[in-house]
């Protein structure tokens, strides 16, 4: 009755190059990493890195969830080269692309994704008195 079970190791999975999204609003910075597909790898917050409050929507706090999401990607798919694609307003805009560089991560491009203005939406209809 004593069967062992014999287990596979599972395989590495190796993603040298791939995109980096950040989304800095003025409430917080998410940090995430992902394939050339799109597939996430490792992702990071300010809130997640035990920064509270307004203290989230630091240039700091976006230092700090991009280096930790960073340190995460390299080590468990060696990633090296990424295209960056920033989306909102906050302060962590600057800071979390300044951070990928303190990691050796090659930066090949920025792209700015935010959202433009238009007009707003439709007005609600004349009031009759």
């Amino acid at each position: 009755m004593a069967d062992t079970v014999v287990k596979k190791k599972k395989s590495k999975k190796v993603v040298n190059s791939g995109q980096v999204h950040v989304l800095a609003t003025f409430n917080n910075t998410i940090v995430t990493f992902t394939d050339n597909s799109g597939n996430v790898l490792t992702t990071s917050s300010s809130g997640a890195c035990g920064f509270r409050g307004s203290k989230k929507g630091t240039a700091y706090a976006a230092q700090v969830a991009a280096e930790k999401a960073g340190q995460l990607a390299k080590q468990q798919y060696g990633f090296i080269k990424s295209d960056v694609f920033i989306k909102g307003i906050g302060l962590g805009r600057d800071a979390a692309v300044r951070a990928l560089n303190t990691l050796d991560i090659v930066v090949e491009s920025i792209t700015d994704k935010t959202g433009v203005a238009h007009g707003g939406v439709r007005p609600r209809k004349a009031r009759r008195v």
